[in-house]
């Protein structure tokens, strides 16, 4: 054993294991954060348009507190409407309508008024009003006739309300308008809008002497159709 030279002759040792570094596959953590960063930025950027687009809406109602216009039929004279052959109606109803802008800002444009005559939901004549400006806190009379014949058919129900009606001496008639206006603030104007006005009315007729049968028109107020 003394004239051994050092050497190792036991078993073979294994050599050291290599590592490699592969290259990371999580190089779209830095996209996904940039992404969450704009994301969460455009939301609040909606959120805060969101607000100030809310705050000026809630100013400009409290500096010019818009109020609705109002619409009422004053004065209906009803001189003829009865039935002949075929269905064919004959009338001559006048009407006097006022209309109120209550706000203290605001002027409306009345570009468009068409105005229709309705008896049992069928349309039996159309008038239109001139055109008009109306001023702040102002309030406009509008007058329209409407007088001719139109065949106006009528099923059994609509004739026995018809024979109601004489009986009375008052009849239902409905008037709607349909509208085309502008509001101006200042120098400010609106696009067009088109609301809609019924006044669902109670008209006697008046006899050949002057009198109504079912006493004289009371005042109405039209509705906003919604």
């Amino acid at each position: 054993m003394s004239n051994l030279n050092g050497a190792y002759y036991g078993p073979a040792v294994p050599p050291p294991k290599k590592t490699y570094h592969r290259p990371s596959r999580g190089g779209g953590g830095c996209f996904e954060c940039c992404c969450g960063c704009i994301f969460s930025l455009i939301f609040k950027l909606i959120f805060t348009a969101l607000i100030i687009i809310g705050i000026a809406v809630l100013i400009f109602w409290l500096i010019v507190r818009p109020n609705v216009v109002k619409f009422h039929v004053t004065d209906a004279t009803l001189t003829q409407f009865n039935f002949t052959g075929n269905n064919t109606l004959n009338y001559d109803l006048t009407l006097n309508i006022t209309v109120r802008n209550p706000n203290k800002r605001l002027g409306i444009y009345y570009d468009y008024i068409e105005a229709r005559a309705m008896y049992q939901d069928v349309r039996f004549d159309t008038e239109f009003f001139d055109r008009f400006y109306q001023g702040h806190k102002k309030t406009n009379v509008i007058s329209r006739q409407f007088k001719g014949t139109h065949v106006v058919p009528l099923g059994a129900e609509e004739t026995k309300e018809l024979n109601k009606d004489k009986e009375d001496g008052v009849y239902g008639i409905d008037v709607k308008m349909y509208l085309k206006v502008r509001f101006k603030l200042g120098v400010f104007k609106t696009k067009t809008l088109k609301p809609k006005v019924t006044c669902e009315l109670r008209v006697p007729l008046k006899s050949a002497g002057g009198g109504g049968g079912g006493g004289g028109f009371e005042v109405t107020k039209c509705d906003w159709d919604r």
